[in-house]
């Protein structure tokens, strides 16, 4: 499985952007993560296998959002009200079947993924 992750760049404080992590197949867990400079990487958001339920950070919470398009082999990111704090490399990431460690209720941290996307830049400005 390899994932490929797009629609970061540059947005104003306050503005919007959708980020796509895009694969062959993405049926179990799909997690976005990021990381900023100087800092550890972050959970953002995850969405559980097939149409299970999704899990947010709370530094993200009420403003992006999750979700599975309908071609079952994108995830999407849409994050909304965008904060400087925001700024960051941001990466999808999944597992393989022999990695699936089973179902897990909140942010599945990321030991928990195998296969990981190359990172988007997503920056705003204040």
């Amino acid at each position: 499985v390899q994932l490929q992750a797009s629609g970061g760049g540059l947005v104003q404080s306050g503005g919007a952007l959708r980020l796509s992590c895009v694969a062959s197949a993405l049926t179990l867990d799909v997690g976005w993560f990021r990381q900023a400079p100087g800092k550890k990487r972050e959970g953002v958001a995850c969405i559980s296998s097939g149409d299970g339920p999704t899990y947010y950070a709370d530094s993200v919470k009420g403003r992006f959002t999750i979700s599975r398009g309908n071609e079952k082999n994108t995830v999407y990111l849409q994050m909304n009200a965008l904060k400087a704090e925001d700024t960051a490399v941001y990466y999808c990431a999944t597992m393989t079947d022999q990695y699936y460690s089973g179902p897990y209720v909140g942010l599945r941290p990321d030991y928990e993924y195998d296969v990981w996307g190359q990172g988007t830049q997503v920056t705003v400005s204040s």
